[in-house]
């Protein structure tokens, strides 16, 4: 019986102990959720002070928007080539971050520069670089004659630039940390047995290493997904709305057009897909994992 109640009272100190996080967490992540939902169930213009009930007329309309699925397709093509180009760039500079030469703590330190500036003032940095009149790429490019961010077809490329530039840091700092969690024995194994760095990398390094490439393109997924700030300093969805992600278009309705409703209803959307991202996402890992 002391046993039994022994137990008990180190559960109920456990629930006390984590109360205060719970409570933390439901005020700070689950209350803004709800009343995103149930202000998307509403019309709720704040210009004109109208608000009604209107239940899901919200998104009703919202999947006849063509302006919603624009916003959509931008924000996965968005996610999908910039994840890609910082994964496949992160990889080698991973590799060659695990490697022993001189420096190799002050070349580790300068890497994460891009990374540990802020996402506005990378941003601003960038937007002054592409200018067509003054730009240093355009000089770069023997003087061409290029408007990097009012072009439809270069605006949304120059921004994805301008996060692969920031954040392939932080994903060759994922990568190289599962580098060295690879045994080192198993390399020297492999040389003993005279497999050539190339058989090394595709028998050891990519088969140990998946779990955490998976667990990078996670994370930079569902960041970049509901990318805002470094867009919206750029081009602030310009032009002609060709760099408008659903986070941008969000911001707009809800904070220019003072469309409450409508806004929400975009903003649970973008939350909803995050989700779904996040669920894939740990489903593949998941199976991943029960594979090894």
């Amino acid at each position: 019986m002391s046993g039994g109640g022994s137990q008990a009272r180190e559960r109920r100190q456990a629930y006390l102990l984590v109360m205060p996080a719970v409570l933390v967490l439901a005020v700070v992540a689950l209350y803004p959720v709800l009343a995103a939902i149930w202000l998307s169930l509403h019309r709720f213009i704040l210009v004109f002070g109208e608000r009604r009930f209107t239940g899901l007329a919200n998104y009703v309309y919202l999947f006849g928007d063509a302006r919603f699925w624009s916003a959509l397709a931008n924000t996965a093509y968005f996610t999908a080539v910039a994840v890609t180009v910082e994964l496949l760039l992160a990889v080698p500079l991973a590799l060659l971050l695990n490697r022993s030469f001189p420096g190799r703590g002050l070349l580790r330190a300068s890497v994460l520069v891009p990374w540990a500036i802020p996402t506005v003032v990378s941003a601003r940095l960038w937007a002054w670089m592409f200018n067509p009149d003054y730009g240093l790429i355009n000089r770069l490019l023997g003087g061409a004659d290029i408007n990097w961010l009012g072009a439809p077809g270069y605006a949304l490329h120059a921004a994805i630039l301008v996060d692969v530039w920031k954040t392939t840091p932080f994903v060759a700092l994922l990568v190289l940390a599962g580098l060295q969690g690879i045994p080192e024995d198993l390399y020297k194994a492999a040389r003993v047995d005279g497999a050539s760095t190339w058989r090394q990398f595709r028998a050891i390094t990519m088969p140990l290493l998946k779990p955490a490439l998976l667990l990078a393109v996670l994370f930079r997924s569902l960041d970049a997904f509901r990318v805002f700030d470094a867009i919206y300093v750029l081009t602030e969805g310009g032009p002609a709305n060709t760099t408008e992600t659903l986070s941008i278009y969000a911001y707009k309705t809800l904070m220019r057009s003072g469309d409450f409703g409508y806004g929400s209803a975009l903003s649970v959307m973008t939350f909803l897909c995050v989700v779904l991202l996040a669920v894939v996402w740990l489903k593949w890992l998941g199976r991943e994992e029960g594979r090894r």
